[in-house]
This record gives structure tokens, sequence and C-alpha cells, in this order.
């Protein structure tokens, strides 16, 4: 039996898993630099779609950002950085507020 592509946003939503064939790491935006101006959720790219405003946080959910460095030359702040020791998103409420933005 085949696994899911995981070029596919929702397929990775989904699994909650990253693309293996992405090298970069992704990158993570470190919450006290950042100044929520929300300049880097507009230059992911849609096919990604990996930043989300999550409370009062914006954050990059790692599973879905290929570690391509749009948002970090979008950032006004210099507040994205690489997150080569990354975690898996565990929190339910990242999970569905950016499978909502799929629903727009």
């Amino acid at each position: 039996m085949s696994r899911p592509s995981l070029s596919d946003r929702k397929t990775r939503i989904e699994l909650r898993t990253r693309d293996p064939r992405w090298k970069a790491p992704p990158r993570f935006i470190a919450a006290n630099e950042c100044i929520h101006c929300n300049s880097c959720v507009r230059a992911c790219p849609e096919s990604f779609d990996a930043i989300a405003n999550v409370s009062h946080d914006v954050v990059i959910v790692p599973e879905l950002c290929s570690g391509c460095p749009k948002c970090v030359d979008a950032c006004p702040v210099d507040c994205i950085y690489p997150a080569a020791d990354w975690e898996p998103t565990v929190q339910d409420r990242v999970w569905k507020e950016v499978a909502r933005d799929d629903e727009d």
C-alpha cells in the first residue's frame, strides 16, 4: 500500500507530517522579538501556508514549512530563524487553526 503524497498541504495537515524531501530545516519565529506585523504570513507561499496566528502569537508550523527564506526576507525585525532541532507540533489548537485556514 502506498503512502499519500506529502506534497499536498492538506495531506501534511491530516498526517501532521513534514515532507521528508525538504532538506532545509523549518523556520521558527522568536515570539519575544516579533512585532506581529504579519509580513511573514503574507510572504509564505500559498502551497505551504505554514504561518498562522494562534492566540496572541504568530507561529510557523514546522510540518508545513519547507524552510524557504520567503518569510525571512519579508520580516522587518529579523526574528525568524532556522529550527534545526525542531519538535513536532503537538498542540491541537495550532492544527485546528491551520486546518481552519483551508476552509476559508
